[in-house]
């Protein structure tokens, strides 16, 4: 699966009011694996930015001038994404100021070609999952941070890219952390080495390798596990260990 890991910076926090794109961050996973892909851009907005928006991502009016504009870009940055599913923190600030950027940009050139994001690509709003795993708790991204153990020290001001990197960490630690299906500790590419019975990824076992032990319970302990499905099955009315095939160890 391809995902794009996305961030946005802006002149403001509506984009009904006119205010714009001024930076792009994208970071590109595929089965949850970095591919060393980015996307990154700023964006000439064609209006001011507003010192409140200065103060959290500190852009100014002087660094965006000489960047291109929206239009300029839309192309590129639509090839980047299109068809995979996003991963965005707060999806629905992020997704609705590129749908503005995209509408207005169609309606200048007098054709829909471009977006709206949602028909083209997948969403997934990690706020969002973040606030199902963690009720009534903070769940910014420098919060998240904290809690699953993230360096993110050089975010001193948000920035795009910067952010995009951080979220993806966040991100593949919230669903688990795992970035590969390998048990190969070598660090070697997906692909394979036939010789040593490592293929897409996979290190195979080999078959001449030792039994594992099988150690049987003693009486003492098939007593105490009888006595604690007992227990559930007072408690509960049943045992779901009933349900299963040869559940009752002793049997």
């Amino acid at each position: 699966m391809r995902q794009i890991v996305l961030d946005t910076e802006t002149t403001g926090i509506d984009p009904k009011e006119g205010h714009r794109l001024i930076e792009i961050g994208c970071v590109e996973m595929i089965n949850r694996r970095f591919t060393g892909r980015t996307y990154h851009q700023y964006i000439n907005p064609e209006r001011e930015i507003e010192a409140e928006a200065i103060g959290v991502h500190g852009i100014t009016n002087e660094r965006v001038a000489n960047e291109p504009r929206f239009a300029e870009v839309a192309d590129a940055f639509w090839d980047f994404i299109r068809g995979a599913e996003l991963v965005i923190h707060n999806a629905a600030f992020d997704v609705g100021f590129i749908d503005h950027e995209f509408g207005r940009l169609n309606q200048q050139r007098g054709e829909p070609r471009l977006g709206p994001v949602a028909e083209h690509c997948g969403i997934l709003d990690t706020l969002l999952m973040a606030r199902e795993k963690h009720p009534g708790q903070r769940n910014n991204l420098d919060a998240l941070c904290k809690r699953y153990e993230i360096d993110n020290g050089r975010r001193v001001l948000h920035g795009a890219l910067l952010d995009a990197e951080i979220l993806a960490e966040v991100y593949l630690a919230m669903t688990g952390g795992q970035t590969a299906l390998t048990l190969d500790a070598s660090g070697e590419e997906e692909g394979g080495d036939t010789e040593s019975g490592t293929t897409g990824g996979i290190r195979r076992l080999s078959p001449q390798r030792p039994r594992l032990t099988v150690v049987a319970p003693s009486e003492a302990e098939l007593a105490a596990h009888r006595a604690k499905l007992e227990a559930i099955r007072q408690a509960a009315g049943e045992c779901v260990w009933d349900r299963l095939e040869g559940g009752d160890v002793s049997s």
